[in-house]
């Protein structure tokens, strides 16, 4: 893995949103291979991953990435070799509770990482992360594709597919203009893994029930989402900017990384798993109460990625439930964050190194 991810090898690369559940896992995974791992965050006083972690190494800037003026001086002052940009507000249910912060992070927030882009002299290659929810969901079965409509009606899905317009306009009218900066954009789907512990998540909610022993409460049983690994969309954004850095083909492109077609999954069929990894665990289900709208079913396709970045989901759907449930159960025996991520991350190698990816 070290051999095929070289490329990042001494370089500076700035995550925006290292702090968070998919950042923290992409600042170790980078720093284990030799990168010099920049950061800007919110700073938070919650219990997280990155600051379990204890990363060495890691430069952290906490300031808001609505604040454009101390993104364009962050961006002038490390002259970053890559960006991935991860910050933004992920939460269905929370967009509905505080929109206005959910258009402002994710919408304005992107264009202030443009802005960010758009001042650097030297070389950069920035992968800009948005969501599955962009998509105009249709709830159909075929799975969507990169050039299908832009949409969205709850405010999450909304302020994402607003970041998607304005990525194209600065694309067009600005970026691609300047020869010494590529970008692309990444949307992923529902991504599971060890040490998330954001709130309305299902299996952050299912493992503090389990140390609870208490029930966990089943609102959509059986709404599918597109479930994979957290390592293997990391995997994803990575092969991406790799590849974007030597084929200029690939600059202004958007890429789905989803799991494989017939991976797509109620979440009855992730509690199932959860039960047989987990002792005791028991659940119930309860009707929704809920007074917004949220997809039923939502389905990618990754066919781009599979035959451009010769990418694809490693981790079937029962290994990637089985991986995240055994860093919960792990974590809650040891209370060693750092030891049981490295070894989820060693684990994944096996299964990377056994399907000779």
């Amino acid at each position: 893995m070290e051999k095929q991810f070289k490329i990042f090898k001494n370089k500076k690369i700035l995550i925006t949103g290292h702090t968070g559940f998919k950042g923290s896992w992409l600042s170790l995974w980078l720093s284990s291979i030799g990168a010099k791992v920049y950061g800007i965050s919110l700073k938070t006083k919650n219990f997280n991953h990155f600051n379990s972690l204890k990363i060495r190494g890691v430069r952290s800037n906490y300031f808001d990435i609505k604040n454009q003026n101390k993104i364009r001086k962050a961006f002038k002052k490390i002259k970053p070799d890559f960006v991935f940009h991860l910050a933004a507000q992920a939460l269905v249910k929370r967009s509905y509770v505080n929109s206005t912060e959910t258009f402002l992070s994710n919408s304005i927030g992107t264009l202030n990482i443009l802005e960010g882009l758009k001042c650097l002299k030297n070389n950069c290659t920035a992968v800009i992360i948005t969501s599955d929810k962009v998509y105009k969901n249709f709830e159909v079965r075929r799975g969507y594709k990169e050039n299908d409509i832009i949409g969205g009606q709850d405010p999450y899905s909304a302020s994402k597919g607003c970041a998607e317009l304005i990525i194209e306009s600065y694309f067009s009218s600005f970026l691609k203009k300047n020869k010494n900066l590529r970008i692309a954009v990444a949307r992923a789907g529902n991504v599971i893994g060890g040490g998330d512990w954001s709130q309305d998540r299902l299996i952050p909610d299912c493992a503090k029930s389990w140390k609870n022993k208490k029930p966990v409460i089943l609102r959509n049983p059986n709404s599918t989402r597109p479930w994979q690994n957290v390592l293997d969309v990391l995997r994803g954004y990575m092969i991406l900017a790799k590849n974007l850095n030597t084929n200029s083909k690939l600059n202004g492109k958007p890429f789905n990384f989803g799991p494989q077609s017939n991976e797509n999954y109620a979440v009855k069929d992730v509690i199932k798993i959860l039960k047989k990894n987990w002792n005791k665990f028991n659940f119930k289900i309860k009707k929704s109460k809920k007074n917004y709208k949220e997809a039923n079913l939502l389905k990618l396709n990754s066919s781009k990625a599979n035959k451009i970045l010769k990418w694809k989901s490693v981790l079937k759907f029962n290994q990637s439930v089985e991986l995240t449930a055994n860093w919960y159960k792990n974590y809650f025996n040891t209370k060693n964050v750092k030891k049981t991520s490295l070894l989820t991350l060693e684990n994944y190698y096996y299964h990377l190194n056994k399907q000779k990816v």
